[in-house]
């Protein structure tokens, strides 16, 4: 799959803090590819660089193989903060004014975004009447003006309410299906899981992991186990075969084992057979806020 974008040993630091330490990862065509990290973890940095807001201290990006240029940013629509729109505007003089300001799209290409993010019908009503979900929808519209091939969003559901939060998911994965490569900035995890095929996972500066979402947040298998005498279990089952690791939680015993190589009645014949009976023989699942602790922990 060819790179839309390629960043090659990005450094940014203000002063004495390393903003991005030595970066590298590429985004496949066609991905939503999600910057993961907690604030202050350098992702706004790096989209800012990538968008030539900011110049990097060392290093280098190349969008679609080439030097980042005026050419290959108009091929790239981008909302890095909320956008300021006049209240008292409608929505289709709003985006006349990005229009003419961007110089991305013409009039013709509004009524087209304006129904991509589901706001056709309101694109005569002032900004001011608009809830916070279709503000950002609009701000997703100002974005597409001129129909580029790659966006560019920080943290696109921050501050929504509910229902805005899943409009704009369902939004993002409705122009991926169009073909659109998305990168976005999240520090949410959830948010990841619902929308983005793959992931850089980002801390204090460093990049952590980047990859696809399965690959990076691939789970273990892990069985839990109880009976009347906990602590003989844990020391029965040390001495079963196959498991990585085997820990004694409260009342309960966990086993890890490799992803899909856990076989339940292997286990339990295995306890039986050692005269002891299980109360509780289940499989749980590793949570993704689990495997996300893993991963950036010091």
């Amino acid at each position: 799959m060819q790179a839309v974008l390629s960043l090659n040993g990005i450094s940014k630091s203000y002063g004495s803090i390393k903003a991005l330490k030595n970066v590298s990862y590429e985004v496949p065509e066609g991905s939503v590819f999600g910057i993961l990290g907690p604030n202050g973890s350098g992702k706004t940095t790096m989209l800012s660089i990538i968008l030539d807001i900011l110049k990097a201290d060392s290093g280098s990006f190349a969008w679609f193989g080439q030097p980042g240029s005026p050419e290959t940013r108009k091929r790239i629509g981008s909302l890095l903060e909320t956008p300021n729109f006049y209240q008292y505007l409608s929505a289709v003089d709003n985006l006349n004014i990005t229009e003419a300001i961007s110089g991305r799209g013409n009039a013709a290409d509004i009524d087209r975004v304006l129904e991509i993010v589901n706001l056709l019908e309101r694109k005569k009503s002032k900004f001011s009447s608009y809830s916070l979900g279709m503000k950002q929808r609009l701000a997703i519209g100002a974005a597409l003006l001129g129909d580029p091939q790659v966006l560019v969003f920080d943290e696109p559901t921050n501050g929504l309410d509910p229902v805005g939060i899943a409009e704009i998911r369902e939004l993002i994965k409705s122009l991926a299906k169009r073909g659109k490569t998305i990168i976005m900035a999240s520090h949410l995890l959830d948010e990841v899981e619902k929308v983005c095929t793959h992931v850089a996972i980002m801390k204090r500066g460093t990049l952590i992991v980047a990859g696809n979402v399965d690959e990076v947040f691939a789970n273990e298998d892990i069985v839990e186990v109880s009976s009347q005498d906990t602590d003989h279990l844990h020391n029965l089952l040390n001495g079963f075969n196959g498991a990585t690791k085997i820990k004694q939680d409260d009342n309960k015993v966990q086993l890890f084992f490799p992803q899909g190589t856990a076989r339940l009645e292997d286990i339990n014949r295995y306890c039986f057979e050692n005269g002891t009976t299980l109360n509780l023989l289940a499989m749980k699942k590793k949570s993704l806020e689990s495997k996300f602790l893993e991963l950036t922990n010091d």
